[in-house]
């Protein structure tokens, strides 16, 4: 089976949505996830009827009508049938064999697609704040868990890191495609982003700075798990997980992805963590929310946004005098005046401009393939598409000598620290980030400030409080810190490889 048949097996599964009788449809796959919620997987078509009439799911079907759907359903794919012979009364009863039917594997996920969408709530769109400690916690309880040897507890505690993680990204991804949505729309209904405002700008402040607070514990504390031996806990996850149907070799396999995905988010040392673009993401949405807020406070002061406009142009539309004076307002308007079906302009249009009437300018000179069938004469196939792939090289060396330069300087910058020296161009821009990173992090705590650390690159910046004024001179002036200790440190590379 080649793989654009296989999708289009996988494909077909979701065919009862789009179908004529999809509520039909829909509804007789409820029954049967409402009976497995009883643990009853094997249905007649007069079981479904029972079930339907019992629950009261709309016009109620009888299990002739049912039938047919049931064999469609089956044809697709998302159901299996069975031969059920304990149901005949008669000879001619068994030899006529009822079916039952039952979820498909695939089938059920095809069903739990679409009840997923149907039950999608845009307006419940949310960052998961406290999914960032509960990363911390479990990452600790599986350190200590590797350490004692618990495997059952290892396993565990990857799975529910994988869930929170899971469950992480997809909450921002969701978030920011409904914020995008709302931005959209809110020249329309800008009441619905100002009632919101004020929360919507403190719940991504906050997120962010839980972001910036716990991607460095997060990645130390990633390590710390590396350190008790991640072989050994590959190996003990592999050995406790249930997934019968797996080889132990792809079990553990499957977990050692896992955690590389997990290493990727939080302790890449490429500087291309998942974390670092999702706080870049989460200031770049506060900004644009901070402009859009401008926009729709200057039009609710002034009365004109794109709604105004249109009511004020329909009213112009609604008092035209005549036809004509209609015709002119949206030629004046749209710029649509020219005829749509033939646009050929003249050689000279100096001499004849486009703008002149048709009765008054001379005749044009058209193919005679666009006089004869209406379509315009083509030139044949289309051209070569160059591609400046020399151009293209460049940019992207460029691009990869600008990483390459920032990488060496963060590494210069942990190896040499801020004292006693002048830093450069690229060492001031990577101090200048860690900075921001870690003041950024900054809470009051019972009245003083816990030291806060930014990373980058596996360089760790770390301010603590101190009586004494930390001096960084660079290359454009001194930078004067005031009571702050600043240690800048790195980590060994391929400490999460």
């Amino acid at each position: 089976m080649t793989d654009s048949t296989a999708l289009d097996d996988r494909l077909r599964l979701l065919s009862f949505a789009t179908a004529e009788k999809r509520h039909d449809y829909l509804r007789v796959l409820r029954a049967f996830d409402h009976a497995r919620t009883g643990y009853v997987v094997l249905l007649h078509a007069g079981d479904v009827a029972d079930i339907l009439a019992r629950t009261g799911s709309g016009d109620t079907l009888t299990a002739a009508e049912i039938g047919p759907l049931l064999d469609q359903l089956h044809t697709w794919g998302v159901l299996e049938r069975s031969y059920d012979g304990s149901r005949a009364a008669t000879l001619a009863e068994y030899r006529n064999r009822h079916y039952v039917y039952q979820f498909g594997q695939v089938g059920y996920h095809a069903y739990r697609a679409v009840e997923d969408v149907v039950a999608a709530r845009p307006d419940d769109a949310a960052l998961s704040r406290l999914a960032l400690p509960e990363l911390l916690a479990d990452l600790e309880d599986l350190a200590a868990a590797n350490r004692a040897g618990d495997a059952d507890l290892v396993h565990r505690k990857l799975v529910r890191l994988d869930a929170a993680l899971n469950d992480l990204a997809t909450r921002a991804a969701h978030f920011y495609l409904s914020l995008g949505d709302l931005v959209r729309t809110t020249d329309v209904t800008p009441e619905t982003f100002l009632a919101h405002k004020d929360a919507l700008l403190a719940h991504m402040r906050e997120f962010s700075s839980d972001l910036a607070r716990y991607a460095p514990k997060l990645a130390a504390a990633i390590d710390a798990v590396e350190r008790t031996g991640l072989d050994a806990l590959l190996d003990r996850a592999a050995d406790s997980d249930e997934r019968v149907f797996l080889a132990r070799t792809d079990r553990r396999a499957d977990r050692a992805a896992r955690w590389a995905g997990l290493v990727h988010w939080f302790a890449a040392d490429d500087g291309t963590a998942e974390v670092d673009r999702l706080r870049d993401g989460t200031m770049s949405a506060i900004t644009a929310v901070l402009a859009l807020l401008r926009r729709v406070t200057e039009s609710r002061r002034t009365g004109v946004s794109r709604e105004s406009q249109l009511r004020h142009l329909a009213g112009w539309f609604a008092a035209a005098p005549t036809e004509d004076a209609a015709h002119a307002l949206f030629d004046a308007t749209f710029g649509l005046g020219r005829p749509r079906h033939l646009s050929m302009a003249h050689p000279d249009a100096e001499l004849i401009p486009d703008h002149r009437s048709w009765w008054d300018a001379p005749p044009v000179e058209i193919a005679r393939t666009l006089a004869e069938t209406g379509r315009a004469p083509t030139a044949g196939a289309p051209a070569r598409v160059h591609r400046n792939d020399a151009g293209m090289r460049r940019l992207r060396e460029r691009q990869l000598d600008a990483q390459r330069r920032r990488a060496e300087a963060a590494t210069a910058l942990g190896d040499g620290g801020v004292d006693g020296r002048v830093l450069g161009p690229e060492e001031t821009a990577v101090l200048l980030t860690l900075l921001d990173a870690a003041l950024g992090a900054r809470v009051p705590v019972t009245g003083r400030l816990e030291s806060t650390t930014g990373t980058e690159g596996g360089t760790s910046l770390t301010l603590v409080p101190s009586e004494h004024s930390t001096v960084v001179r660079t290359h454009r002036g001194v930078l004067h810190l005031d009571k702050l200790a600043v240690t800048v440190t790195r980590r060994a590379p391929g400490a999460h490889r």
